[in-house]
């Protein structure tokens, strides 16, 4: 050891990684391209696609996270776009060609084939997030479901009758199941449905709310998928000249930051997206030391706020 200090020796990295079988990589695969908002009518399939890490405020938090507790374990992180047909096949070669010990996916909004033809190579993976496609990749979720019905609830106890939901993309795994908390949960109290589809954009939202008072102008709470959305909302109904909360109550989720500047600052349900990300780490390590692996579902809080 003196020797190797004296003479500032590394050990060739090429030739430990034939030795251990390990190359002490892990590709961070995000399967959308996080550098565009939308897809254009009669843009090419074949071309970049830009879905919901574009749009999501939470995507850049889960990914700062993931690298560093990667760091921290001693691991290479080495970023990939699958964002359009060429940068999903070079994923896909790059993978096989075993420069990496294991993969944590970003997935996108809907099912990618990229994620079905990486789960065939056998190489270690864990998703952020519960999958679209049904395929047996554990993953590290949140609790979508029962972070809706706290939120319905929430609203409920206040003596709201009319409550609609603004909806993200059913492309979506945590879109439909944050949908499917709200429905159950009318229904167990015997009240009605009302949805109106969003994209997870402040535009969608503002939308979804014009629509909704539309549809119904004695609507007393909103219930939107998204934060963005629920901001959207907001606008609207100041605009409307329905006051919030005393005419109509708003719930968001996933706790963005600017939840807590909006006007007024918005009740919302705060996801792990940090948390989420270091177990996914976590359980794609364990995977790769040939432990058990099974997925996750984190707990998801209820932040109340002004506008309810």
């Amino acid at each position: 050891m003196d020797a190797v200090n004296e003479l500032g020796y590394v050990p060739n990295s090429a030739a430990r990684s034939l030795v251990t079988q390990r190359t002490d990589t892990v590709g961070l695969v995000v399967l959308d391209s996080p550098l565009g908002t939308g897809s254009s009518p009669g843009e090419d399939p074949d071309g970049p696609r830009f879905g919901a890490a574009g749009d999501d405020p939470l995507f850049s938090a889960v990914v700062r996270s993931a690298g560093h507790a990667l760091e921290e374990a001693g691991k290479q992180v080495t970023l990939m776009l699958g964002g359009s047909r060429d940068s999903r096949r070079r994923v896909e070669k790059y993978v096989v060609a075993g420069h990496v010990d294991g993969i944590v996916i970003v997935p996108g909004r809907g099912a990618d084939p990229l994620l079905s033809e990486l789960a065939r190579t056998g190489v270690p993976m864990v998703s952020l997030g519960r999958p679209a496609a049904s395929l047996a990749v554990p993953y590290v979720g949140g609790d979508d479901t029962g972070g809706a019905r706290a939120a319905v609830t929430h609203l409920l106890g206040q003596g709201r009758r009319r409550i609609a939901m603004i909806c993200g993309p059913l492309e979506s795994a945590a879109a439909h199941d944050r949908l499917a908390g709200y429905r159950d949960t009318l229904r167990d109290a015997g009240r009605r449905s009302v949805v109106a589809m969003g994209d997870l954009t402040r535009a969608s939202g503002a939308r979804a709310m014009r629509e909704l008072l539309q549809d119904d102008s004695y609507l007393d709470a909103v219930f939107a998928a998204g934060d963005l959305m629920a901001i959207g909302a907001l606008s609207v109904l100041h605009e409307a000249g329905r006051r919030v909360p005393d005419d109509v109550a708003v719930v968001g989720f996933d706790d963005i930051e600017a939840a807590s500047y909006a006007t007024p600052p918005l009740t919302t349900v705060r996801s792990p997206a940090e948390d989420q990300a270091r177990a996914a780490v976590r359980l794609l390590l364990r995977q790769i030391d040939g432990g058990p692996i099974s997925s996750v579902i984190l707990p998801t809080e209820l932040i109340v706020r002004s506008s309810t």
